[in-house]
């Protein structure tokens, strides 16, 4: 086992100086977070008084959070557009019933709690990452043309949610699990755009 970590943190660290130079030679990127809003970030986080460790190894889990939160807001805005396109204002009523309550629920839970930030301002930014499969084996029918096969679409979202999960509850991924991520987000964007 220990060989795996011993192969991981070299992988992920040159990943990371490669970023870095590239950043540095002046990439272009779509939206950057400069040194200065990084460090008054990491101010207000109080990072001067986490644990070394801890933070290297989070800043390796961030990268493989980065990716997969970028996916699955895409896989949301895929399903709620494909809903639309289909029902067009009776999107929303094509959602299982037990999706809408626990969607409804939290809705309510965010308005109670005015003085912090809510998940977002639409119904779909409140579904689990794991609701975005149910709501396309439910409606199959509006999703086949980009989906053909809806079991390995459901195999894919299942395969991410996991990983998900781990990085999200503070787990550590091992290289084989990063390389099936990049392998999963590859074949979605292919087959659905």
């Amino acid at each position: 086992m220990a060989d795996r970590t011993d192969e991981l943190y070299p992988f992920i660290y040159r990943g990371l100086l490669t970023e870095e130079s590239l950043d540095k030679a002046g990439r272009n990127t779509r939206a950057k977070l400069d040194g200065a809003e990084t460090e008054a970030i990491k101010e207000k986080l109080s990072y001067d008084m986490l644990e070394d460790s801890s933070l290297v190894s989070a800043k390796r889990m961030s990268l493989v959070y980065t990716a997969i939160h970028a996916f699955e807001n895409m896989v949301r805005d895929y399903v709620k557009s494909t809903l639309i396109d289909a029902h067009r204002e009776a999107w929303w009523e094509k959602v299982p019933e037990k999706i809408k309550k626990k969607v409804n629920t939290r809705m309510e839970d965010d308005a109670k709690f005015k003085w912090h930030g809510t998940r977002g301002g639409s119904e779909m930014e409140y579904c689990d990452f794991g609701d975005l499969s149910s709501i396309i084996v439910v409606n199959r029918e509006d999703f086949e043309l980009t989906l053909s096969d809806i079991e390995w679409a459901k195999s894919v979202l299942s395969v991410l949610e996991r990983s998900r999960n781990i990085v999200m509850h503070g787990g550590v991924l091992a290289v084989q699990d990063i390389e099936r991520i990049g392998g999963n987000i590859r074949d979605w964007i292919r087959q659905v755009g």
